[in-house]
């Protein structure tokens, strides 16, 4: 199985804030932009795979900007590794402003799937090669945010999180 870089599973989704999708405070409401990542999350894990691919976890979400009614979102996934039958997928989400057309951060998210097979049954999956400097970074902490996963799951030892070790040494 070939190795993928994380440009061949960029998935961007664009799209407008309407007012059914705010609060009372006419602000896109948070689980509307969660369904949002993970469907552009679920693209971006499918195109790296080729597989059927499922949701297992929401690892991380920052809401760190409110966004506002009638804002344009952008929400840019892409695999940042693949372990050996599941993918984490980095998720970035911009705000444009309506009228310069500056793009800002709003929010981030990290989301892992599985690629499964027609019965569901878990299938391998490709490695990532990373080429940018950001891709290389969120590739090698993401071996560090699966193991901290599995050791609060305690499906680890501690000893065995080898990486998350090497932090402290």
């Amino acid at each position: 199985m070939q190795a993928k870089t994380p440009e061949q599973s960029k998935t961007t989704m664009t799209d407008l804030v309407l007012p059914s999708e705010t609060n009372p405070l006419n602000n896109l409401f948070g689980g509307e932009l969660l369904a949002r990542m993970d469907r552009a999350a679920s693209i971006a894990a499918r195109r790296h795979s080729r597989r059927i691919v499922v949701t297992a976890s929401v690892n991380h979400v920052a809401f760190n900007r409110a966004v506002p009614l009638g804002s344009v979102v952008t929400v840019e996934a892409k695999v940042s590794r693949g372990f050996n039958t599941s993918m984490e997928v980095f998720i970035d989400v911009w705000m444009e402003d309506r009228e310069s057309g500056a793009r800002t951060k709003a929010n981030e998210a990290i989301y892992t799937f599985v690629a499964v097979d027609e019965t569901g049954r878990p299938v391998k999956v490709p490695e990532v090669k990373p080429e940018t400097e950001l891709e290389i970074e969120r590739f090698e902490a993401a071996l560090r945010r699966k193991q901290l996963s599995l050791l609060l799951a305690g499906k680890i030892k501690p000893n065995e999180a080898t990486e998350l070790k090497a932090l402290f040494d």
